[in-house]
C-alpha cells in the first residue's frame, strides 16, 4: 500500500469510528461503549504517525506533525476519546487534503512528462518502420503523420508544415514552418504528413530537456520552504509551553489539551509547498520552465534586469527592416521578384528574403538563367523580367545613385546593416535594408517589467557601440554596456548583483557564464536546449520576450500568496490557542476549528494555479 492510500485508509477508519461511536452514544446499543470505539479508531492513526515521525527523525528531519501525536496521545490519557478521534480525523484529513492539493498543483507538470514522444517512423530503403525514439540517430529521415508528436529535434524537409507548439511554448495557435526550419520534439503535427531529418538524439532534444527541468522543479526546495521546515523545530516547544501555562494557571489539564489541538497541524508547513508547486505549474502551462521552487522565489525578489542584445532584445538575424522603392514601383511586387530570384541562391540573406515574402503571402515564381557572383550578387530572369540583386557596386557599377535613394543611403551610412540593391532591366528599382531588428514585443515586455517593480534595466552586449546605441535608442533602458566579452558580462552581472537581486536574460552560448552568475538566469530557449538553457534557472520556450515579464509576475504572485497563507493561518491559530488557554474552546471544537483553518490556507495556496487577473482562468 502506497503512502497516499494509507492516508486515505486511516481517514476512513477514523471517520467510521467517529460515526460508530456517535451511534452507540446516541442509542445506547452495542457491544462496546462509544469511548472504546473512538479509542480504537484513533490508535491506527497514532501508530502510523509515530512510525512516520521516527522514520523522519532517523534521516534528520523533524516536522510539526509531532504536535498531532502529542495531542492525540494526551486526549487518550486524559480520557477524552472523542477529542482524540476528531484530532485523528483532522490530521488524516489534512494529509489527504495535502495530497490532493499537491496532485492538483503538479497536474500540469505531470501532463508534460506523460506526453513525451515514445515512437518514431523512420524511413528506409524498404519503406517506413516504427521504432522507439531512443533508436533514432542523427541524420535519420523520419515521417510524421497528422496528429503525431515530433519524436526528436530536426529539420523540415518538405515545403511546409503546420505545428501545434502549445505544449512546448504556450502558444495557443498552430504555426507554419517552411523547408529548412528547425523543428522541436514534443510539438504536434496539426496538418498533413511531412518528412523531417533528425538533428539530435532523443535524450538531447528539446522535450527531453523539458522533462529533466520538470523533474528538478518537483524536488528542489525554495529557501522559503526550508525556512518553514526549520520553524517547525520551534513550534512544538512553544505549543507545549503555552499549554503548560494554561494548565498551571487553570489547574485544568483539558485546557492544555485544547491548546495542543488547535495548534495541530501548522499552516506554515501545508501552505508553502503547495503554493510554490502551484506557481511552477502555472508557469509551465505558459511555456516558462522554472528549475524548482528556489528559482521561482528568487525571481520574485529581483529588482534589476540585464538583457543580452542579439537574440534577446532583438530577433538575432538579418531581418528585413525597410524596402525603398523607386517612384511608381510597389514594394510587394519588388519583394515578390527578389524572393523568386533568391530561391536559386545559397546566400545567408536568401532565407530571410523568402520568409519575408511568405509572411506577406506573396506567390513566388520560378527563376530562370540565374548566375550567382559569389560575394557580390546574382542575376536572372523572373516573369520575363531581367533582375539583378546585390551590392551597390554590383547593381549600379559606376552609375550615380538616383535622388530617391540618397536619403536612405545617408540614413544607414554608419549603421550595422546589409543593403541589397535591386535593378530591373538597366534601372535601380529598389533598395532592401536588412539588420538585427528589435523584437516586436520588446517595448511591452520592458514596460511590464517596470510595472512589476524592476527598477533598473541594463543592456549587455558584445556588439560595438553603434549597434548597441541603435537598439537602445528605441527602448527604455538605464545602462548600456557594449563590446563585452563573456568575462566582461560576468563582471557586469556580479557588480549589479552586489547592489540588488539581479536577473540576466540571454540566449547564446556565450551568455551561459553570465546566466549562471546572476541571482536568476533566464534563457530564451526557443532555439533548442543550448548551453544557456542548461546554465539558466528559468527557460522561456517561446521565441518572445513578454513571457519574461510574465514569469516575474507569476513568481511575485506565488510568493505573496504563500506568505499570505502562512501569516493568516498562523495568526488564526495563535488566536485560537489564546482562546483555548482561556477556556473558551473545548478540545473537540478546537480540532474542528483548526481543520477549517488548514482547509482555508490550502485552498488559498492553490490560487497560484490561476492567472490572478479578472476574467481569466
Amino acid at each position: 500500500m502506497n503512502e497516499s492510500a494509507l492516508r486515505r485508509t486511516l481517514l476512513v477508519i477514523a471517520l467510521l469510528g467517529l460515526a460508530g461511536g456517535l451511534g452507540v452514544w446516541r442509542t445506547g446499543f452495542g457491544p462496546f461503549d462509544a469511548g472504546t470505539i473512538w479509542t480504537v479508531a484513533t490508535l491506527p492513526v497514532v501508530v502510523a504517525l509515530a512510525i512516520s515521525i521516527l522514520r523522519d527523525f532517523w534521516i534528520g528531519r523533524f516536522g510539526v506533525d509531532a504536535i498531532a501525536l502529542v495531542s492525540m496521545s494526551a486526549a487518550l490519557l486524559l480520557d477524552q476519546p472523542l477529542a482524540a478521534v476528531v484530532v485523528a480525523i483532522m490530521y488524516a484529513g489534512g494529509t489527504v487534503l495535502e495530497d490532493f492539493a499537491r496532485g492538483r498543483a503538479e497536474r500540469n507538470l505531470k501532463a508534460l512528462t506523460d506526453r513525451s514522444p515514445r515512437v518514431a517512423n523512420r524511413k528506409s530503403a524498404s519503406g517506413t518502420e516504427t521504432i522507439s525514439v531512443d533508436e533514432v540517430g542523427v541524420g535519420d529521415d523520419l515521417l510524421v503523420r497528422a496528429g503525431e508528436l515530433l519524436p526528436v529535434d530536426g529539420i523540415l524537409l518538405d515545403a511546409s508544415a503546420s505545428l501545434d507548439e502549445s505544449a512546448v511554448t504556450g502558444e495557443p495557435l498552430p504555426v507554419r514552418r517552411g523547408a529548412g526550419d528547425t523543428l522541436r520534439s514534443g510539438t504536434l503535427n496539426a496538418g498533413e504528413t511531412f518528412s523531417m531529418r533528425a538533428s539530435a538524439l532523443a535524450d538531447q532534444s528539446t522535450y527531453a530537456a523539458i522533462v529533466r527541468m520538470v523533474a528538478a522543479a518537483q524536488t528542489v526546495k525554495a529557501p522559503f520552504i526550508r525556512m518553514a521546515d526549520r520553524f517547525a523545530l520551534f513550534l512544538l516547544p512553544a505549543t507545549l509551553l503555552v499549554s503548560g501555562i494554561a494548565w498551571f494557571i487553570s489547574g485544568d489539564p483539558i485546557r492544555a489539551l485544547a491548546v495542543l489541538v488547535v495548534a495541530t497541524p501548522c499552516p506554515l508547513i501545508l501552505a508553502a509547498p503547495v503554493a510554490f508547486i502551484g506557481g511552477v505549474s502555472r508557469a509551465a502551462r505558459g511555456g516558462i520552465l522554472m528549475k524548482g521552487s528556489a528559482a521561482l522565489e528568487a525571481l520574485a525578489q529581483v529588482r534589476t534586469a540585464i538583457f543580452d542584445k542579439t537574440g534577446t532584445l532583438t530577433i538575432g538575424g538579418a531581418e528585413l527592416i525597410e524596402i525603398e522603392a523607386a517612384p511608381g514601383r510597389g514594394t510587394d511586387h519588388l519583394l515578390q521578384l527578389l524572393a523568386s530570384l533568391e530561391q536559386a541562391s545559397h546566400h545567408v540573406l536568401a532565407d530571410s528574403i523568402i520568409r519575408a515574402a511568405r509572411d506577406r503571402q506573396l506567390v513566388l515564381s520560378h527563376p530562370h538563367d540565374v548566375r550567382e557572383h559569389r560575394g557580390a550578387g546574382l542575376k536572372g530572369r523572373v516573369e520575363n523580367t531581367s533582375i539583378a540583386a546585390g551590392s551597390r557596386a554590383f547593381a549600379l557599377a559606376d552609375k550615380p545613385l538616383p535622388n530617391w535613394a540618397k536619403n536612405g543611403e545617408d540614413r544607414y551610412r554608419d549603421a550595422p546593416v546589409l543593403r541589397v540593391f535591386v535593378t530591373l532591366g538597366e534601372h535601380l528599382a529598389g533598395v532592401f535594408t536588412f539588420g538585427d531588428a528589435l523584437r516586436a514585443d520588446a517595448h511591452d515586455a520592458l514596460a511590464n517589467l517596470r510595472s512589476a517593480g524592476i527598477t533598473r534595466m541594463v543592456m549587455l552586449t558584445g556588439d560595438d557601440g553603434a549597434a548597441a546605441k541603435r537598439i537602445s535608442s528605441m527602448l527604455d533602458l538605464d545602462v548600456i554596456v557594449s563590446d563585452a566579452v563573456p568575462a566582461d558580462k560576468v563582471a557586469t552581472v556580479e557588480a549589479e548583483k552586489a547592489t540588488a537581486p539581479t536577473m540576466m536574460v540571454g540566449d547564446g552560448i556565450n551568455d551561459a557564464p553570465a546566466l549562471a552568475a546572476a541571482t536568476v538566469g533566464i534563457a530564451m530557449g526557443a532555439r533548442g536546449a543550448t548551453a544557456s538553457s542548461e546554465a539558466a534557472d528559468v527557460v522561456v520556450l517561446a521565441d518572445r520576450l513578454k513571457p519574461v515579464a510574465e514569469a516575474v509576475r507569476i513568481a511575485q504572485r506565488t510568493r505573496a500568496i504563500a506568505l499570505q497563507s502562512i501569516v493568516v493561518g498562523l495568526a488564526l491559530s495563535a488566536v485560537a490557542m489564546v482562546a483555548a488557554a482561556m477556556g473558551q474552546i473545548t478540545p473537540v471544537a478546537g480540532a474542528l476549528l483548526q481543520e477549517g483553518i488548514d482547509v482555508a490556507v490550502i485552498l488559498n495556496a492553490l490560487r497560484t494555479l490561476g492567472d490572478g487577473r479578472l476574467g481569466r482562468a
